[in-house]
């Protein structure tokens, strides 16, 4: 079942960015360790269909799901997830199927059944504790950067955080590549404040202006955004925000993305 759950090509790329285990004690080791691989599966069950960590089927999978919740916190704060997705998209940029000459921003709310970090009153759902889900695409909706903030957090001040979060991407020969040249949003980001910045940072703004009749036009530029957030949907156990811990659900975020990304080069090739 882990080969089902973590296929070949995705184990592959995981296994070198794992932090070594400890070596065990020599008298009374104890029990032998969950292969790591084992553990992932777990991880990724729980992503894909949404269950509880204590529902995880150890038949099935082959560990407990305490297990995979542990080896998540110790990844987690070991940074293999960023590092994950920066490999994959220097991998789509190698083979030409990154474009990020345009991209795309915006954010979508979730419920949060727990309290925890980066929760806040969700003004979409009557004030119910909510997080928000910042996402920037690239032209195909490829997940640049994404982050994650209360649910009471305006859109546009993670715009600014958001694009330097986006990883210096290699995979060309040259320098690597972290700016685009375009940026489309909704009127949620129409700000002044925020189109200088943008300028500054030699990156053209494409935002909607807040008063006109609705019909700008950058529907037809900016809806890959919108699929990636259904890509995301996609993945069970991030509908509905469960971990308290913010780190734990920016981690599976950004495994997501790999996976995401993953799945463009399987398609490409």
């Amino acid at each position: 079942m882990s080969a089902d759950l973590v296929p070949d090509d995705l184990w592959e790329r995981i296994v070198p960015l794992l932090p070594p285990r400890r070596s065990r004690r020599y008298r009374n080791p104890g029990r032998l360790p969950v292969p790591d691989r084992v553990a992932l599966a777990g991880i990724v069950y729980v992503l894909r269909k949404g269950v509880a960590w204590r529902d995880v089927p150890a038949q099935v999978v082959g560990c407990s799901g305490v297990t995979s919740w542990r080896r998540l916190r110790d990844w987690t704060e070991a940074g293999v997830w960023p590092r994950l997705h920066n490999a994959l998209l220097g991998e789509l940029r190698a083979w030409g199927l990154l474009a990020m000459d345009d991209t795309a921003i915006d954010g979508s709310h979730v419920r949060a059944l727990k309290e925890g970090d980066h929760v806040g009153p969700s003004p979409v759902d009557r004030a119910r504790p909510g997080s928000k889900r910042h996402v920037i695409v690239d032209q195909h909706g490829t997940p640049l950067a994404v982050s994650v903030t209360g649910g009471n957090r305006h859109d546009v001040t993670q715009l600014i955080p958001l694009l330097e979060a986006i990883p210096r991407i290699r995979g060309l020969r040259g320098r690597p590549r972290n700016r685009p040249k375009r940026l489309y949003a909704d009127r949620g980001y129409d700000f002044d404040k925020y189109r200088r910045l943008l300028w500054a940072r030699g990156i053209k703004p494409v935002i909607a202006r807040r008063g006109v009749a609705h019909g700008s036009g950058l529907g037809r530029t900016r809806w890959v955004v919108e699929r990636t957030f259904a890509w995301l949907h996609q993945f069970k156990r991030l509908r509905i925000r469960y971990e308290r811990r913010a780190d734990l659900h920016q981690g599976l975020l950004e495994l997501a993305c790999g996976i995401i990304c993953l799945r463009r080069l399987r398609k490409a090739f």
